[in-house]
């Protein structure tokens, strides 16, 4: 019984699958909630499948690329659960559930790439070649990566002028997130966040001590 999540984008997506397909699957109503929303979106499922937690096997994650905040909700949420309950935790890039899905639906075939909304007018972007990822993922202005291959993903809708050919799905799916785990079609990481660039909060640098001020202003340097 594989609990499955993905917070790399701004919809919570969750599921549930036991071993055969998937049996529950939930999307966030409200974007940007990432903290509000996973824990109730993982009650649901559960109750909906008539499980308590005691009852999973293993969790799935989605690794991003995504926003840092995003991100860290998920990464910690399936870390936590996997320590408390003594079960594994297997992480994959986001931008692969969406490749596998895309391949396996016939959206996609082929050589195509995947690109994801990364903000700051850029993509997350991934190349695959029938569902298998052969570079990337990696962050690019649209403009740089610009192609008439089909490009699956929320990026491809954002920037058309780079991306004419785009290709569904959008946003990746914790039902696809699970089948992914399962069948084992893509790597399988430790819980760990592919940010792909520092968050945009960080510490400031540690200001200069009077000392040191005064000897650079000594110096001229």
């Amino acid at each position: 019984m594989l609990l499955a999540f993905d917070t790399a984008t701004p919809l919570v997506t969750v599921a549930l699958h036991d071993g055969s397909d998937v049996v529950a699957e939930r999307l966030a109503t409200r974007a940007m909630k990432h903290g509000e929303q996973l824990a109730p979106l993982i009650a649901g499922v559960l109750v909906e499948a008539g499980i308590v937690r005691q009852d999973l096997t293993a969790i799935a994650v989605g690794a991003g690329p995504g926003p840092f905040t995003g991100l860290r909700v998920g990464l910690v949420t399936a870390r936590t659960l996997g320590l408390a309950l003594e079960i594994p935790v297997y992480a994959v890039c986001s931008l692969d559930v969406l490749a596998v899905e895309a391949y396996d639906s016939g959206a996609a075939a082929g050589e195509f790439l995947v690109a994801t909304d990364a903000r700051r007018k850029e993509v997350y972007l991934a190349r695959y070649v029938d569902g298998v990822r052969v570079d990337g993922p990696e962050v690019r202005k649209p403009a740089d990566a610009a192609t008439e291959l089909p490009v699956v993903g929320e990026g491809a809708v954002l920037y058309p002028e780079a991306f004419p050919h785009p290709v569904g799905p959008g946003r990746p799916s914790a039902g696809w997130l699970a089948r992914v785990v399962t069948d084992e079609r893509a790597e399988l990481l430790d819980p760990d966040p592919l940010y792909l660039r520092r968050p945009d909060a960080v510490a400031s640098a540690a200001p200069k001590s009077v000392l040191t001020q005064a000897r650079t202003g000594a110096d001229g340097s």
